[in-house]
């Protein structure tokens, strides 16, 4: 217990890694789970049925792992499991699960979560995930992997958003967004490609200039969204342009925005 200062609260029943570091002043509830090389800098509260894995550094005055901001909630047992190697800054949020939602909020690895964000209840974030600034995720929500919300962005209650896709800052996301999709302005739109972020992950050519295809397909072609899809999935011989047409034709509690 070295590495606990003598300020911080370890309420007995906690499990707190010996290589895990709790700083000045932070507070660690009971059923609280904190992985080997977990560090809560000072200030930090993580409460609940919360599990925090391995090497995750969560920043002063984030609250972890409290009941969700829902008034159906009548205090069952939920969780909030946060994976690996994750950045939780100043003031995040992270709620944990409901009853009706499936009772778990689940983080990914590898994430970094900007200061003042919410994760609210049964929301999913995959790998590799940034959330900016102030971000709002509302419950039941579902991003994929490598998705980046940017600033001040809200993200109404069961949205889906693809694997890879960027929203621009200060935009409200009502509906589904396509994996790799670009969203941007106040009401969000979907305004092509995150090609920056295909190119960085080193996407090849081919399969960039088969997803520009795809998506003008589904912009302009003939019938509707979904009719365009399902001819996609007919048509395409990569495998992002399969993955896109997939989860689109998935089942959903929300309409898609489709391209402008």
């Amino acid at each position: 217990m070295s590495n606990i200062h003598p300020s911080a609260v370890i309420e007995a029943g906690a499990q707190v890694d010996p290589a895990a570091q709790v700083g000045p002043f932070c507070v660690v509830g009971a059923e609280v789970s904190l992985a080997a090389g977990v560090q809560l800098k000072s200030h930090v509260v993580v409460t609940g049925r919360t599990e925090i894995g391995e090497d995750t550094v969560i920043f002063p005055f984030a609250v972890i792992g409290e009941i969700p901001q829902d008034l159906k909630f009548k205090g069952e047992a939920t969780r909030l499991v946060i994976g690996k190697r994750n950045r939780i800054r100043e003031h995040v949020t992270m709620n944990s699960g409901t009853e009706g939602g499936g009772g778990v909020t689940r983080i990914g690895d590898d994430g970094l979560f900007m200061a003042g964000c919410h994760i609210a209840h049964d929301a999913v974030i995959g790998h590799r995930c940034i959330i900016v600034n102030s971000v709002a995720i509302a419950g039941h929500c579902v991003l994929e992997d490598d998705v980046i919300v940017g600033g001040l962005s809200g993200v109404h209650q069961f949205v889906r958003i693809g694997r890879g896709a960027i929203i621009g800052a200060v935009t409200m996301v009502t509906n589904d967004v396509i994996p790799y999709g670009l969203v941007q302005a106040p009401r969000g739109e979907l305004d092509g490609l995150n090609l920056v972020g295909l190119k960085r992950r080193g996407v090849a050519r081919s399969d960039i200039t088969a997803l520009r295809a795809a998506f003008q397909m589904l912009a302009q072609g003939e019938g509707t969204f979904h009719d365009r899809a399902r001819r996609l999935a007919d048509e395409t011989t990569s495998d992002y342009v399969r993955e896109i047409v997939s989860f689109i034709l998935a089942d959903s509690d929300r309409h898609f925005l489709t391209p402008r």
